[in-house]
């Protein structure tokens, strides 16, 4: 069962977690988190029930974007959720990755502003430029959101829960323009974060068509910022049904950076190619395990969670 607490007990909910006995996995939510650099926003934070019965457990963290469609159905696109705790608390218990903290960001009214990395967007042509900003109505703002992600959330995690915050054990995902964010995050913020999982990633920025110049814009950005390959790792899939259908050609491009960039496919960086998936949560939680076990496999000799 999982259970919501409002911001107000989170503080005595840890005085006292040492009290109880076998407590399940429960969910923290923070209904209005402040930015001095977004607007404010609920975020919801899993913890699973290995950390909340082992007081001295240090565990990893996940940072997962559209927050929103993680866990209750009821509350999430389609009414379908991607099942996040479920996932992690099957493949933890099979012994497969180590148990993790789920940071669920919801986005907000400016999603496609806030997803939508801001360097890349700057290499396009004017035409390009004013497209996108009349589709997603305002100007990239990606820039902002992951500040607020690693200057203000990710040392209120570190400092509030006991996780591991280096950086192999701080992982960043989502699902299309919250695949692209995730991707981008790494390449602004590689002492941060250290995996990256981007499904379905939208590489084609808009909606309105299939374009070319935002993927070769990526090409660039890429290729100027990747982090040296051996203490990062990049997760990227696509499926062939809807939207997605579209990728093949632009994730072709960005795997060639990532080759010409020294990541050995496999290790440091694998692409997947699902048949029969869409682009929608009910693909992305029937593959979530794929990511999850590349990214934070414990079969990863470099995963200190798992030594």
């Amino acid at each position: 069962m999982i259970k919501i607490l409002p911001l107000i007990s989170v503080f005595f909910f840890f005085i006292t977690s040492n009290s109880f006995s076998q407590m399940k996995d429960t969910i923290v939510t923070i209904h209005s988190f402040e930015s001095r650099y977004v607007i404010p926003r609920r975020v919801d934070i899993w913890l699973p029930a290995g950390y909340l019965n082992s007081p001295e457990s240090r565990v990893p963290v996940i940072y997962m974007h559209d927050g929103q469609n993680l866990f209750d159905a009821d509350l999430a696109f389609g009414g379908e959720a991607w099942g996040a705790d479920s996932s992690i608390k099957r493949m933890a218990g099979q012994g497969l990755i180590p148990e993790m903290i789920v940071v669920g960001i919801w986005n907000t009214r400016f999603r496609f502003t806030e997803y939508m990395p801001p360097k890349p967007f700057v290499l396009l042509q004017p035409e390009m430029q004013e497209m996108l900003v009349d589709e997603y109505e305002g100007y990239p703002d990606g820039d902002n959101y992951l500040k607020f992600i690693a200057s203000e959330l990710k040392p209120f995690i570190d400092q509030n829960f006991r996780t591991l915050p280096g950086l192999e054990t701080t992982l960043i995902m989502g699902s299309s323009m919250g695949g692209l964010i995730s991707a981008y995050a790494m390449c602004e913020y590689p002492e941060v974060f250290g995996r990256a999982g981007c499904l379905s990633t939208h590489w084609i920025g808009s909606l309105e068509g299939d374009f070319d110049e935002f993927s070769d814009a990526m090409v660039i950005y890429l290729t100027n910022n990747l982090p040296a390959p051996g203490k990062h790792k990049f997760y990227f899939d696509f499926g062939s049904l809807g939207l997605d259908s579209l990728y093949r050609p632009h994730q072709a491009k960005i795997d060639t950076v990532m080759r010409s960039a020294g990541y050995t496919f496999g290790k440091d960086w694998t692409t997947k190619n699902f048949t029969r998936q869409e682009h929608n949560e009910r693909s992305w939680r029937s593959r979530l395990n794929v990511p999850l076990l590349f990214l934070a496999g414990k079969e990863n000799p470099d995963n200190p969670a798992c030594k």
